[in-house]
């Protein structure tokens, strides 16, 4: 069977034509992710949510009672239609040398994939879209322009892009690591800034099967989508989409009053959450977001408290309070996703949602594997004693 992948092989070729490479052990490095990266994006998309001082539900809650009870509700009044999941696997290919300057090659996969439930409870793909990203810093960072108008030249397949991870969007990477970083840390907050938009396009395909009683829900959180979601209330269609993140900030204060005693920290506020039940509903990003917990195990199930636990953002760009009935129905709902588990094939399973682990593993599984990138990645050797 063919590599796929030899259709990229005559950009390869060209960068390693016109460019010293010192390449990575093997062809390539898999680059890990931080296991914690969704805690981290939680802190640096919304830096100053680690203060809150507001509810965002109506009636407005008695900050004596935190918690509102939310028993899973049967099958056939599940509110939640889609699910959608997006995964990246990014490698590291070597480090390039132009004149005086050197840089990074990374090669990133990128991928998005809807699950639809349907009437009788099954699963099935509703859609899926990935990519394989070439990341490479353009102009005094990195490649000239010169070479880097050569290399768009070469036909390549639609499923390709190349990306220049120094540019700046509206998605920017910029958001998620400081400019001073290692150029591998902006490549790969790049490619997640890729999934995030392929995210995105799929939501929009689930636009016209949305209403108030298929919703989708999106894993992470919905400060991503924020202007698609934005422009969907616009067009008073109602986005009917919520975020659920298995990771979030540690961090938070809340702030019910100005006594010492009426001060509280996350960790106390999720030790005392009960099974089953929610947190009232806080507002954050400007007040244009409600967001509370839910534990959806035991404590007696997990090992420590703040496991079980999921993070709930509902966009509220109206800046108008949810109401407690649908805070309550959605958290009954997602109470009722808790099962089946990946125990033991998640490191998450506590908080995971199965329809989104099946998105994941369907995002994975079509991910061409490192001996397929490896096949296709042949740099030229550099000379041993001498000089590049």
């Amino acid at each position: 069977m063919a590599n796929p992948l030899t259709q990229v092989t005559p950009i390869l070729d060209l960068l390693g034509r016109e460019l010293k490479i010192l390449p990575a052990t093997g062809g390539a490095v898999e680059d890990l992710q931080r296991p914690d990266q969704e805690e981290i994006e939680d802190i640096l998309v919304d830096a100053e949510a680690n203060t809150v001082t507001a509810f965002a539900e109506t009636p407005k809650p008695d900050p004596k009672n935190l918690y509102r009870h939310t028993p899973p509700i049967c099958r056939d009044k599940k509110l939640f239609r889609f699910f959608i999941d997006g995964s990246i696997r990014t490698c590291f290919l070597g480090t390039a040398i132009e004149g005086t300057r050197s840089f990074p090659i990374e090669l990133a996969q990128v991928g998005a994939a809807v699950i639809e439930r349907q009437q009788g409870g099954q699963l099935r793909i509703f859609k899926h879209k990935q990519k394989v990203l070439l990341l490479l810093p353009k102009e005094n960072q990195g490649i000239s322009d010169t070479l880097w108008s050569q290399i768009h030249k070469i036909d390549i397949p639609e499923f390709f892009e190349i990306v220049d991870f120094t540019f700046s969007d509206r998605s920017s990477s910029d958001k998620l690591v400081d400019a001073k970083k290692d150029p591998r840390d902006k490549a790969g907050a790049k490619a997640r800034s890729k999934m995030h938009k392929l995210e995105i396009e799929l939501i929009k395909a689930t636009d016209a099967a949305r209403n108030e009683d298929a919703w989708l829900i999106l894993d992470g959180s919905v400060k991503f989508v924020e202007e698609d979601i934005w422009d969907l209330w616009e067009n008073s269609k109602g986005p009917y989409v919520i975020g659920v993140a298995k990771s979030f900030r540690k961090d938070p204060m809340f702030y019910f009053g100005k006594r010492p005693s009426q001060r509280k920290d996350i960790s106390t506020i999720l030790a005392g959450l009960p099974h089953e039940h929610r947190t009232v509903a806080f507002s954050t990003y400007d007040d244009k977001v409600a967001f509370w917990y839910v534990r959806l195990r035991e404590q007696k199930q997990v090992d420590y408290p703040l496991m079980g636990v999921v993070k709930v953002e509902v966009p509220r760009p109206d800046k108008k309070p949810i109401p407690t009935e649908l805070a309550d129905l959605i958290s009954s709902a997602l109470v009722a996703e808790r099962n089946v588990t990946p125990y033991g094939l998640d490191r998450r399973w506590h908080a995971c949602l199965y329809p989104i682990y099946v998105a994941e593993q369907v995002i994975k599984s079509r991910f061409f594997s490192k001996e397929v990138l490896i096949g296709t990645i042949k740099w030229p050797k550099p000379p041993i004693g001498g000089t590049l």
